[in-house]
């Protein structure tokens, strides 16, 4: 053993091969996402613009918290917070889809409300409300 290595012998021996293993997991799970992420981009926009008729049947939200501490210091942090839009609507044929939309459509937007809904793949583009005289 050199000395000044210790246990971990002529370098960093089995901590080393921790660490590049955990750096090629992070590397991995950040590619898988990143090619994930063009693969839906790219099936999105090989998809044609389907406008049908529809009715919105639900909505919800999923709000994701982030805590941030601010070095050894526990008495300063902050919390930022993000929220998803999501709202689903039914076809004719009962066949239900949701669809991720910003705040500014989500609340525009009431459950039981009929339109068009214009989509392209899983890609909302927009819903225009239309005043139906009865539900299908």
């Amino acid at each position: 053993m050199e000395p000044g290595f210790g246990a971990f012998g002529g370098g960093f021996g089995a901590m080393g091969g921790f660490m590049t293993l955990f750096f090629v997991v992070v590397i991995g799970i950040i590619a898988f996402g990143a090619i994930r992420g063009v693969a839906q981009w790219s099936f999105n926009n090989a998809s044609p613009v389907l406008s049908v008729e529809a009715r919105v049947v639900s909505k919800r939200t999923h709000v994701s918290h982030h805590h941030h501490h601010d070095g050894n210091d526990s008495f300063h942090h902050s919390v930022n917070s993000s929220t998803q839009y999501f709202v689903t609507f039914e076809v004719e044929s009962g066949d239900r889809m949701e669809f991720r939309v910003d705040g500014a459509e989500f609340g525009m937007l009431a459950e039981g409300d009929h339109g068009r809904l214009s989509f392209q793949g899983t890609r909302y583009l927009g819903f225009s409300r239309v005043r139906r005289a009865e539900a299908y």
